[in-house]
């Protein structure tokens, strides 16, 4: 036990939980999540803006994501290549993304590195290499990536269940775009998305790795001092359609493919989250032993995988599915979804079922925070969402002590999810 103690000491000096502090700059406190891992001399470091993502892709489809390539592309003084070369000259890396809800601007390198990589970072956010060039060069790259993805036919149906689910809202569009959207992006716009979402308003700094916190935050200060202020509008919650639809595209295919949303009342801060990860868990999301999965590969042998799980988000919330299928098994495999859909909200799980879920839960809960990312996504995540710092190790209490008659009312309240719509690509 003295050396158990003793280790857990040691470790102590290198390892520090995340932690959450905020910066004052442009008239904002920017929140800024802390972890220090002093074991490699290594520092990851993201801007997170909010309510930046494929959510403002209001006119033009795919806009995000390609504002997000056009910031992959180094500064204006120096050009791609250049940019390119004297990052990985000092291992350096710098990447930008966009996900539904956030834009992000992500770095890496070696800790003594982090003065240079800082002063590349501000370099591209002040002076991004948008020119006709660079956007002739990533309108050709991701006409290219779509075209290819024609026949990929999970790509289409999943898209068209989105344009099913959240018709007529932002949220239906191809998060990459089409052809078409792509090839109508003007330099002009992809500078007003910069200008009006990669701001100091919007931003949650997540940093983590070999650093010293005090001397961090003062250099981040004063990056963040440089920045346009911009605004931070409240994100808009989209509702799905609630009466179901059938979509079938016939393609040369020699499968089935399987897509299948419904609607779920559940908000992102709700009381209820542990028991929608439990129900969902059981319903689709567990692999072999979900009921899906039961039902679908062991017992009918429909397909090789089943899958369903609950998309909470802040700007929705719904029930999402697929699998693949014989073209002559596919009434069969969609009667079989809706069928134990139907079983699911009407009897609920059994003692077994949430005993094991538990089990798994529990138990693989030391793999989910294994590495520096994963505490520190699992912190932003608690932030993003709203709730209290830590609540991610309370929620896993209440699921140990979840009673099977507390879960099962809960699975019966949400009926909605029965308005099942589908989206096929078959022959």
């Amino acid at each position: 036990m003295k050396k158990i103690i003793i280790l857990i000491l040691i470790l102590g000096q290198f390892l520090m939980a995340a932690q959450i502090e905020y910066i004052k700059a442009n008239g904002f406190k920017i929140p800024v999540i802390f972890e220090s891992d002093k074991r490699l001399p290594l520092i990851n470091m993201q801007f997170v803006f909010q309510n930046s993502g494929s959510i403002t892709d209001t006119k033009i489809s795919g806009f995000a994501k390609f504002s997000a390539k056009m910031m992959g592309e180094g500064t204006k003084k120096l050009g791609s290549h250049a940019f390119a070369e004297l990052l990985e000259a000092r291992a350096i890396h710098i990447s930008a993304s966009a996900g539904r809800e956030t834009f992000v601007m992500d770095m890496s390198c070696l800790s003594d590195e982090f003065d240079e990589a800082l002063s590349y970072f501000d370099a591209l956010l002040k002076d991004p290499n948008i020119t006709e060039k660079t956007l002739t060069k990533v309108q050709t790259t991701l006409v290219g990536k779509l075209s290819s993805k024609k026949n990929d036919y999970d790509y289409v149906a999943g898209n068209e269940l989105k344009s099913i689910l959240f018709e007529g809202t932002p949220l239906s569009n191809p998060a990459s775009g089409t052809i078409q959207s792509v090839k109508t992006i003007k330099l002009d716009d992809v500078q007003k998305f910069i200008d009006e979402n990669l701001v100091s308003s919007k931003l949650i700094v997540v940093i983590g790795g070999d650093i010293d916190k005090e001397d961090v935050k003062q250099k981040l200060q004063l990056l963040i001092s440089y920045m346009p202020k911009g605004k931070l509008e409240s994100l808009k919650n989209y509702k799905l359609r609630q009466k179901p639809k059938e979509v079938v595209l016939k393609r040369e295919t020699e499968q089935a493919y399987l897509y299948f949303g419904s609607p779920y009342n559940m908000g992102i801060s709700s009381d209820d989250v542990y028991k929608s990860r439990v129900a969902a868990f059981i319903l689709g999301a567990g692999g072999f032993g979900s009921r899906l999965m039961e039902e679908v590969r062991v017992k009918k042998g429909l397909a090789y995988s089943a899958y369903a799980r609950f998309n909470v988000n802040k700007s929705s919330s719904y029930m999402s599915g697929y699998l693949q299928t014989k073209l002559e098994s596919l009434d069969e495999a969609k009667k079989t979804v809706q069928e134990v859909m139907a079983e699911f909200v009407q009897n609920g799980v059994t003692e077994e079922e949430l005993e094991q879920t538990k089990k798994f839960l529990l138990g693989s809960e030391p793999l989910r925070v294994e590495t520096i990312s994963q505490r520190l996504s699992r912190t932003f995540q608690e932030y993003y969402r709203g709730d209290e710092f830590g609540s991610s190790a309370k929620e896993l209490e209440k699921i140990k002590a979840l009673k099977l008659e507390d879960l099962n009312k809960f699975i019966k309240k949400h009926k909605e999810i029965l308005d099942i719509s589908f989206a096929i690509v078959t022959k």
